[in-house]
């Protein structure tokens, strides 16, 4: 069966691109320039799609930074530091997720995919609202009356949430599981050569393979 693959480049989509792989799903991983402060996410998408040889990764152009209203997409400085956690901090992109979903969604009726992957975690995360199993459960509900293949043909395309309540650490531990390439794969919000090391998404990642017991394989400043 085929699954479509929401695929950032980042840590979390890429062990969910494990996690469907190691279900033996013929993967379609589907990622976006949407005007985000730098590519190295997209390049690291690639080198991710091409070491689990997929037929296609398909790569959508879209233009949020017209929008704004986020340091990943604005001219706004990417903060230090997690400790404004309590609130949701200026990396959040409005409105992200329910975008790319729409567009994966429209992709599975195309490609009769039974699946869509989507590596959102609702544990050891930055506080976004479209990452909450809230947010999945009625978007689930929006795609179950939303296309032909639902209402017409009765095929659920069904959005699959594995890493939703696992920690950072336990994100870590199953894509080393599953061999998925973390080596590949980018956290950065400023998407240097190297990590920063120091905003929330680095932060959060480094204390992941520290609570999980092992040596992050990415280089940092």
């Amino acid at each position: 069966m085929k699954a479509v693959i929401l695929l950032s480049g980042g840590l979390d989509s890429t062990v969910c691109m494990g996690v469907a792989g190691k279900a033996e799903y013929e993967l379609y991983p589907i990622s976006f320039i949407y005007g985000q402060r730098h590519d190295r996410e997209i390049e690291c998408a690639k080198k991710v799609a091409d070491f689990y040889g997929v037929k296609k990764h398909l790569v959508i152009s879209t233009n949020m930074n017209d929008i704004g209203g986020s340091a990943l997409t604005a001219d706004i400085e990417v903060p230090e530091g997690d400790e404004n956690r309590g609130d949701i901090p200026v990396t959040y992109v409005p409105a992200r997720n329910l975008i790319f979903l729409s567009y994966a969604l429209g992709y599975a009726e195309v490609l009769d995919a039974h699946k869509i992957f989507i590596g959102v975690n609702a544990v050891d995360y930055s506080g976004y609202p479209d990452c909450r199993p809230e947010f999945i459960e009625r978007f689930q509900l929006l795609a179950d009356y939303s296309t032909k293949a639902a209402t017409q043909d009765k095929k659920q395309m069904k959005v699959e949430t594995p890493l939703i309540n696992l920690t950072k650490a336990g994100i870590i531990k199953l894509g080393l599981e599953n061999g998925a390439p973390l080596h590949l794969t980018t956290s950065c919000y400023r998407g240097g050569e190297k990590a920063c090391g120091t905003c929330d998404s680095c932060l959060l990642r480094l204390r992941g393979f520290k609570e999980a017991g092992y040596p992050d394989p990415i280089a940092y400043e």
